[in-house]
């Protein structure tokens, strides 16, 4: 793959090359922004168990109540 590097800035949300370089439509690109570090989203996780034996003790019971508990 062959590259090219060309500077440009960010106006108004948009990337701006400079008034002599062309590319054609739909032509991929990449950007390196340097000096610039974007932050990582926060990731929460599922919870884990230390001890998986352990499991049996997060079992659940359903109990079935009558059609007209307390209604």
């Amino acid at each position: 793959m062959n590259t090219t590097t060309f500077e440009g800035t960010v106006e108004n949300g948009q990337i701006r090359l400079p008034a002599n370089v062309h590319l054609p439509e739909r032509t991929r690109v990449y950007v390196t922004i340097p000096g610039h570090e974007v932050s990582s989203p926060a990731y929460v996780g599922s919870p884990r168990l230390a001890n998986p034996a352990q499991a049996v003790e997060f079992r659940k019971e359903v109990i079935q109540e009558a059609p007209d508990a307390g209604l």
